[in-house]
């Protein structure tokens, strides 16, 4: 395979049609796929799907960028958005992502990655683009991130405005003073689609006191 090429895909996930079709020069070109993803020279994402690895690129491939492309249309949202900007202390390694698709999970050699399914008119609310390598993913605004967490978690409290504080303190350990940084905007958004709106409406009031601080 020409390394040019190589470089033009970058952390471009690749199908193996196109592959094969980049090996054209080779006898068995499947073959020859099949040899390159033993040695480690491509990971297998998914069944049919590719990314070059690092081993060939000189840096390795980009999980964010991939988990786009696994499964979707998709953004990466939950425990993995918040640690990305800081809002929570733990380091994430699932990649866990929202679609408006049935709830799916992947395994390979990137990590793991999970697809948590959210209605059709909600999911294409507080949706950022991030840049990596020259290229971008989909992620998750850090408002939309916790809606998200309400959203698809079955245990956060739905009335109590002292219990969905407490979640967001000690089960989640969200920085409680990032929230004045918020934008209420997005969350009314959120709140007005329907599901689980009363603890939405009680995190507005939430951050709202930590406005006014």
């Amino acid at each position: 395979m020409n390394i040019d090429v190589i470089k033009k895909i970058r952390n471009t996930p690749i199908t193996g049609e196109e592959l094969v079709a980049m090996l054209g020069d080779y006898k068995s070109p499947t073959m020859k796929l099949s040899q390159m993803e033993k040695s480690g020279e491509v990971i297998r994402l998914k069944r049919g799907l590719y990314v070059i690895d690092g081993s060939v690129l000189g840096y390795p491939p980009s999980a964010p960028i991939c988990s786009n492309h696994i499964y979707g249309p998709s953004y990466l949202s939950r425990h993995w958005a918040l640690s990305y900007y800081g809002l929570i202390p733990e380091r994430v390694y699932e990649l866990t992502a929202i679609c408006f698709k049935r709830t799916r999970t992947f395994e390979n050699k990137l990590g793991h990655f999970s697809y948590r399914q959210v209605p059709e008119d909600y999911y294409p609310i507080g949706i950022k683009t991030e840049k990596y390598d020259g290229m971008t993913f989909m992620v998750a605004s850090p408002e939309k991130a916790l809606c998200d967490m309400i959203l698809t978690d079955s245990y956060v409290p739905c009335l109590s405005m002292a219990a969905l504080y407490t979640y967001l303190e000690e089960d989640i350990r969200l920085d409680m003073d990032e929230l004045g940084n918020f934008d209420i905007d997005i969350l009314s958004l959120c709140a007005q689609c329907g599901r689980k709106s009363k603890t939405i409406e009680n995190l507005i009031k939430i951050i709202k006191r930590y406005e006014s601080v």
